[in-house]
């Protein structure tokens, strides 16, 4: 695949904080046009450890598209200043997600973490909202 940079917007949520949790991925290539969307269930779970999870999804999918650049569009404070530094990752349950991301980042040229609103990332919120509601029917 000839993209060079694309835009990979995630997000995770759990209903309770721990509870039923997913996560939402949409990536988009440099015009804007959906390459790939991911909406998947991962169990019970905290925002913070489904919201890492989403960051992974996304990371993993840019990967299999042999992407060379990403920017990588997140509404969690929390995750995004642990990704650039400006926070420590104290949490137990987080340091092996953030390590794990921070490896996978390596592995493209180029990356960017951005911080968004929530209004900036609907899309990938309303694949959250999807998972959990498919997995409740189950």
């Amino acid at each position: 695949m000839k993209n060079k940079r694309i835009e990979i917007y995630v997000d995770g949520g759990s209903r309770g904080n721990p509870g039923p949790s997913g996560v939402g991925v949409v990536i988009l290539d440099a015009s804007g046009k959906r390459l790939k969307e991911v909406s998947k269930y991962i169990g019970e779970t905290t925002n913070n450890i489904a919201e890492y999870n989403a960051l992974l999804y996304g990371l993993e999918e840019a990967l299999i598209l042999r992407i060379d650049e990403i920017v990588v569009n997140l509404d969690s404070e929390l995750v995004v200043k642990q990704l650039t530094g400006d926070y420590r990752v104290k949490d137990p349950g987080l340091k092996p997600l953030f390590e794990r991301a921070m490896n996978m980042l390596k592995s493209f040229k180029g990356f960017e973490i951005r911080h968004i609103d929530r209004e900036k990332n609907k899309e990938a919120d309303k694949l959250v909202n999807r998972a959990i509601n498919l997995a409740s029917l189950l």
